[in-house]
């Protein structure tokens, strides 16, 4: 405790200040989260910090990953029909299928693609550090995770003050927002503030249709995992990803009790609440532990492909809310 107490308490400090600047200035507590991180970056070089920080970016945010399972419901989730649920789980893995197939014509491999495009899938940040945890590591690994949390978070950031007015523009109703809302834009907190800027039945659906999204994580990192250890090469030391890693299992649990209301709301909230600030302080700590002229190196070309994805979510999702609704 003594060696990790500095560095988790710096972190913790970081996200403080990142969640006063959000609620004051109207600004993602991620982002700001993750550019402070980055501010302090020499806190993660040397230092009594560093031991804490590097546990800050790991466990802190596993555990952050793991309580995120309390907010999927089922039960819930059926109520918005059969044809809808199919048009968000087929958006999710058809947009990781095109990340996959588009990434060479934008000069990057398997595994920045399948970061990118299961990120913009899922659920944002919170997805692109539970992929990163199964994808065997290089020295390149952490660079293309930062750069695919900052990528999206912007994104998310945008999307959240034009898709609005796009559906203004398109004259969707409150079920048809709501679907497209929770099914395109990729961070939880941005989806709540564009639905609810509509009308408050529009963003209840959003909410609902996100956590769908949300709740595909654990899924799709077993089955990539499944594929990654069955054809990926290798790394240098020989030890395979984890086939499972145990903050997805403890997310899954979660997810299935409260599906089932095991858990009592008052634990559902505490829960909720420790996952948000446990990923805020987890990215803070991330930030201190990166290099920004090696995230910014990762090129125009990355941007160009993490923009396409996002694109093509939205296409996908529009189109299937003309033709189902």
């Amino acid at each position: 405790m003594q060696e990790l107490f500095p560095g988790v308490a710096v972190a913790i400090i970081v996200a403080v200040t990142a969640q006063f600047l959000a609620d004051h200035y109207a600004t993602p507590a991620m982002l700001l989260a993750l550019l402070l991180g980055i501010a302090v970056s020499f806190l993660g070089e040397e230092g009594k910090t560093v031991p804490g920080i590097a546990f800050s970016a790991r466990s802190l945010l596993r555990l952050g990953i793991a309580f995120l399972g309390v907010r999927v419901s089922m039960v819930l989730m059926m109520g918005l029909g059969w044809h809808l649920i199919a048009l968000v789980v087929g958006g999710v893995i058809t947009t990781i299928l095109f990340g996959l197939a588009v990434a060479r014509l934008f000069g990057h491999k398997w595994r920045f693609a399948l970061l990118t495009a299961g990120s913009v899938a899922i659920c944002g940040a919170s997805a692109a550090m539970a992929i990163s945890a199964i994808l065997p590591r290089d020295e390149r690994s952490e660079e293309r995770l930062i750069f695919t949390v900052m990528g999206v978070t912007v994104l998310s950031t945008i999307a959240m003050i034009l898709y609005p007015i796009l559906v203004n523009l398109l004259e969707l109703d409150s079920v048809q927002a709501g679907v497209f809302l929770g099914g395109t834009i990729h961070d939880v907190a941005q989806v709540v503030g564009a639905g609810f800027s509509i009308s408050e039945q529009t963003g209840d659906t959003a909410t609902l249709v996100k956590l769908m999204r949300v709740a595909m994580l654990a899924p799709i990192v077993l089955v990539a995992s499944l594929m990654i250890r069955s054809f990926a090469v290798l790394p240098k030391d020989g030890k395979r990803p984890p086939l499972l890693p145990g903050f997805v299992l403890a997310f899954l649990v979660l997810a299935g009790l409260n599906s089932f209301g095991l858990i009592p709301p008052i634990v559902t909230d505490f829960l909720s609440q420790a996952s948000r600030w446990l990923l805020l302080t987890a990215i803070a700590a991330v930030g201190m532990k990166t290099n920004l002229k090696q995230v910014l190196a990762v090129g125009g070309a990355a941007i160009a492909l993490i923009i396409v994805e996002t694109v093509f979510i939205a296409g996908f999702i529009l189109a299937g809310i003309t033709v189902l609704t």
